[in-house]
């Protein structure tokens, strides 16, 4: 742990608040009221009883054994957050900020979503505690997530959909915020990523944190160590500072974010903020982002909705220029085909963005001694994403 943010927000020269003053206000009471509760004993237990008996943690950290010995080399875990209430890592976050919202006395919550998973959880957490619920969701992305469409509006969210810019998650994203700043007395914002301005990042990481301590503690019970790699997709990056977050003082263990190459780097069309982007604000804070000469916002482009996102949490841009952690991309075809890998191997169907780790791990994997282990952070099951895989000629895996 790096013991950042600072009390401004800053992680190094990462972060900060770059809001209207109308926000000012919002974010100031939030950050007041986390701080608030976040150490406090009846706040804690009961974001553990849900986490427990509603989310149903902890989530088992798996060795996969037939993806172990298909690849060679290094043993593979899966910590499987997949298995989640909602199927993905997102209902850590949304059930802790509307809890939070909650304790604030809001009646309603508001949302962003990309691949919909956040929107379903953070509909599933409203309609759980009873709260009028909105979610943005760019037109793109309503189409390619019909599913998790249908899903958030049975649990009595109204989807409402963006027809501006690139019609992914970076509009839905100014729409909620343009939302926020209209409706704040009343309205709490769900941000679903380690983004945003402060208090946000810090916020939702420690949500996230529980993947990565759960895991330390289920690896040493089963190997009496420590891993040689964590490995996790970054798009937003929060299942990635969730599970690295634990580790940050191991330096002998070494983290790789995996992000979307999308086409490929040189194309132009890719979602690699880290990798190909620079230093910018985007959506509140100071990160890396995806921007011309002119400093204008870029389209992002990847098969997984999930990391269709020109930007990144501000930690993730600190750790880079940290060296702490080493950010990497694959293609879009290369996820695909870890998606592939994983369902013939061990018959688990992984989302698109957890396919992108598995993707980096299929090709690092046979390199390394059988001595060594990896941990990748299955985020989220792939059940969402069947359209767009059977869409791309997806049915025919080719694994034995």
């Amino acid at each position: 742990m790096t013991g950042l943010p600072d009390e401004k927000g800053y992680f190094g020269r990462f972060g900060g608040r770059f809001l209207p003053e109308t926000l000012m206000p919002a974010v100031e009471e939030l950050t007041a009221a986390y701080l608030k509760v976040k150490d406090d004993p009846k706040f804690k237990g009961e974001l553990r009883y849900y986490l427990k008996y509603y989310v149903g943690r902890p989530s088992p950290l798996y060795y996969a054994q037939r993806l172990t010995g298909h690849l060679g080399g290094a043993r593979i875990y899966l910590k499987r957050e997949d298995l989640n209430h909602t199927g993905a890592h997102k209902i850590n976050n949304t059930i802790g900020q509307v809890l939070l919202a909650r304790t604030m006395g809001k009646k309603r919550v508001i949302a962003e979503t990309g691949a919909g998973q956040h929107g379903v959880a953070t509909a599933t957490a409203a309609a759980l505690f009873n709260l009028e619920c909105d979610i943005y969701m760019g037109e793109v992305d309503i189409e390619r997530q019909a599913v998790n469409v249908s899903r958030m509006k049975l649990l009595g969210a109204r989807v409402i959909p963006v027809t501006s810019g690139s019609r992914t998650l970076k509009d839905a994203m100014n729409e909620a915020i343009r939302d926020w700043v209209t409706n704040v007395n009343n309205t709490y914002y769900v941000l679903g990523s380690v983004g945003g301005p402060h208090p946000y990042p810090m916020m939702v990481r420690d949500f996230q944190s529980i993947i990565g301590e759960e895991t330390k503690k289920q690896l040493w019970e089963l190997e009496r160590r420590l891993p040689d790699y964590v490995v996790a997709c970054v798009g937003g990056g929060s299942n990635a500072i969730g599970i690295f977050n634990s580790f940050l003082e191991d330096r002998e263990v070494k983290l790789v974010g995996v992000e979307a190459a999308g086409e490929g780097l040189e194309s132009g069309r890719h979602a690699a903020t880290l990798t190909a982007g620079s230093p910018g604000v985007l959506h509140g804070s100071y990160t890396y982002v995806l921007q011309n000469e002119d400093g204008q916002i870029l389209n992002a482009h990847s098969v997984s909705a999930g990391l269709d996102y020109p930007g990144v949490g501000p930690e993730h841009s600190y750790l880079k220029e940290t060296g702490r952690v080493d950010y990497v991309a694959v293609t879009d075809e290369e996820a695909l085909e870890a998606f592939h890998l994983l369902t013939r191997t061990e018959g688990i169907l992984p989302a698109l963005e957890s396919a992108h780790a598995l993707a980096w791990v299929v090709k690092k994997a046979p390199e390394l001694s059988p001595e060594d282990i990896v941990v990748v952070n299955l985020s989220g099951r792939g059940d969402k994403d069947l359209a767009t895989v059977m869409q791309l000629g997806g049915g025919e895996g080719n694994v034995r």
